[in-house]
């Protein structure tokens, strides 16, 4: 027998005498090594197939499809208790293996072993491998209640864990099994209310209570649902409202417009992004006798610049609003005066025409021959000459 002593700190380890199971000297290891290769105790199996090859020992094994064809007394043994019992007792023994969890708060864990106990009762692949039952009618009666069980478990632990879709899966199925299961309508209920679908909880809570009137929890959580329904019956109520005043502005806008012979047309690409401009009626969208206010850009196509006007009401005139920008601070030449610029807009047939600097927004916009596009007006300023002009004609010719 080996001998084993305990070594002092300040012992010398190379001083200790080694006994009959101390490790040979390199000579010894040499000489071992030869006697095992020449009884073949090396295998020139590659580590891959050494590892399928252990992975075949039931001690090591990961599956029990692993073994291949192989005679293992073991295995064999470990494939019939995997199906051991009738299909009840195995998917009771999940269940109660899933209640254990469900006391100690393993939600995921009790999942899983509900999640195996149905897969036991609905998977009709493997039949034959179990046990049949002594009375089958009593078997189907037992698997029904215990389906019943599992699903309804099981929605209690994906309430937990906050899988509210899944937990409404579970209690459909229980429902189906049970239509008088009064814990499916309360879970069921509850996560309906935790996605937001307040009116199908609150349906599910009152049949609930239709089987149990007396059911405190139920009562509870009906409280919570009648409160947050009221919350979004005036969020709906609001909604609603403001949908319907959108919908008479625009219709009052429209009415507006035509009265006044305002041509406005929207291109397919739609109307630019202009933050909160837009063509409106003030001071109130409501009536039609407000004044019209459109969102207008004033190009310097000469000099490729812009001013954009959020609100240029149709009672102003163009030179209202330039008497305020002009001078302009890249305009270095000077060319760029109220009284000399020439100011121009497209008209619906495709040329130009010039407009009057006096004369109101509405008496330019009305006259049949120009447009309000993508609910913005464009008018070209231009220094005085007629050369830009004379040039927009010789393209649009070519």
């Amino acid at each position: 027998m080996v001998r084993l002593e305990e070594l002092n700190d300040d012992v010398n380890e190379n001083n200790v005498k080694k006994t009959s199971g101390s490790q040979p000297e390199d000579g010894d290891l040499e000489d071992l090594y030869d006697r095992a290769v020449a009884r073949g105790g090396f295998s020139d199996k590659s580590f891959d197939e050494a590892l399928s090859d252990l992975s075949k020992t039931p001690l090591f094994m990961t599956s029990l499809d692993d073994a291949g064809n192989e005679d293992n007394v073991v295995l064999e043994a470990l494939k019939a208790f995997q199906y051991e019992g009738t299909r009840s007792e195995a998917a009771q023994n999940f269940k109660e293996q899933g209640n254990e969890c469900v006391q100690e708060r393993k939600w995921s864990d009790a999942k899983e072993f509900y999640t195996k106990g149905i897969a036991v009762l609905t998977n009709k692949v493997d039949e034959v491998k179990w046990d049949k039952p002594e009375d089958p009618v009593e078997e189907d009666k037992r698997s029904t209640l215990l389906l019943e069980q599992l699903h309804s478990n099981r929605a209690r632990c994906n309430l937990e864990l906050k899988n509210y879709r899944s937990t409404t899966l579970d209690c459909s199925s229980v429902l189906k099994i049970n239509p008088h299961n009064v814990k499916a309508h309360y879970r069921s209920a509850s996560a309906l209310f935790a996605l937001d679908k307040v009116y199908e909880a609150l349906d599910v809570c009152y049949r609930g209570l239709k089987l149990d009137q007396d059911n405190q929890v139920m009562k509870v959580l009906l409280e919570k649902i009648q409160k947050r329904s009221r919350v979004k019956e005036e969020q709906d109520r609001k909604r609603k409202d403001e949908l319907d005043r959108k919908r008479r502005e625009k219709l009052t806008l429209v009415a507006a417009i035509r009265a006044r012979n305002i041509t406005v047309r929207f291109s397919r690409k739609g109307a630019p992004e202009m933050a909160d401009a837009e063509l409106r009626l003030v001071p109130d969208p409501l009536s039609p006798e407000s004044t019209l206010e459109f969102p207008t850009m004033f190009l310097y196509p000469t000099h490729n610049q812009s001013d954009f006007i959020k609100a240029f009401s149709e009672k102003d005139a163009i030179y209202q609003h330039l008497s305020y920008m002009l001078p302009l601070p890249w305009d270095a030449k000077g060319e760029y005066k109220v009284s000399t610029v020439e100011c121009y807009m497209d008209t619906i047939s495709g040329g130009m025409v010039k407009l009057g600097k006096k004369v109101s927004l509405l008496e330019i916009l009305s006259n049949d021959k120009v447009e309000v596009l993508d609910g913005m007006v464009r008018i070209y300023v231009v220094p005085p000459g007629g050369q830009w002009l004379q040039e927009v004609k010789r393209k649009r010719n070519k």
